[in-house]
């Protein structure tokens, strides 16, 4: 990392720089799941899962499914589904050992998000998978999260990337396939062209 000059490292030298939030912004944190938040969460096809290790190492894990694949259970209760993937699990190997997460959650089109921070564990609860069954698979696992903290974000982030604005997307020219990005980092004793037909087959054949 390079050497910094001015650098904060106090809570005081950092609101001497950016003042405490107003009332009416602190006011909208619940400690619970509102009607609002039950909506946006039932609509929405993606979320972003944050998680850390025992040591602190963070791992930030995108989800995406049908609208409401995650789950409200209660008030303070929310379940989702773990499908298939690459067997890292850094998501489980982190809540094993430290369960603190934050979730925020998108809906394409909609410049607000939802944030939701609270304590998970991983469960294999029979009626609770196959109530998330998705073409006739059910999940092995599921992640319940015990939410502590929710509120909706503002539109900045939104308005200010153009993020569903098409109009405004980046071309994706020269931007590298997965298979070439996997080969190169893990030196591979494999082509480029035959890691991606790795890489669509299992697109095709282990969404579920």
């Amino acid at each position: 990392m390079p050497e910094f000059k001015d650098v904060i490292h106090t809570r005081e030298a950092l609101r001497a720089i950016l003042p405490e939030p107003f009332d009416l912004v602190t006011r909208k944190t619940l400690d619970h799941l509102d009607k609002h938040c039950g909506v946006f969460i039932n609509r929405a096809p993606f979320m972003i899962l944050a998680s850390a290790d025992a040591a602190g190492h963070i791992d930030v894990s995108p989800r995406g499914d049908p609208q409401g694949f995650v789950k409200i259970l209660d008030g303070k209760t929310l379940a989702i589904p773990d499908r298939l993937g690459n067997r890292r699990a850094d998501t489980m190997e982190n809540i094993v050992q430290n369960p603190k997460v934050g979730l925020i959650f998108l809906i394409p089109g909609k410049t607000e998000t939802l944030r939701i921070s609270g304590s998970a564990i991983i469960v294999r609860d029979e009626e609770l998978r196959n109530s998330m069954a998705v073409k006739g698979r059910s999940p092995e696992l599921a992640i319940v999260v015990n939410v502590e903290e929710a509120f909706f974000h503002c539109s900045k982030c939104m308005l200010r990337s153009k993020l569903w604005q098409t109009e405004h997307w980046p071309s994706l020219e020269g931007l590298p396939r997965l298979a070439e990005t996997m080969v190169d980092a893990g030196k591979l004793d494999l082509s480029e062209e035959d890691m991606h037909q790795i890489v669509l087959a299992d697109e095709r054949d282990r969404l579920y």
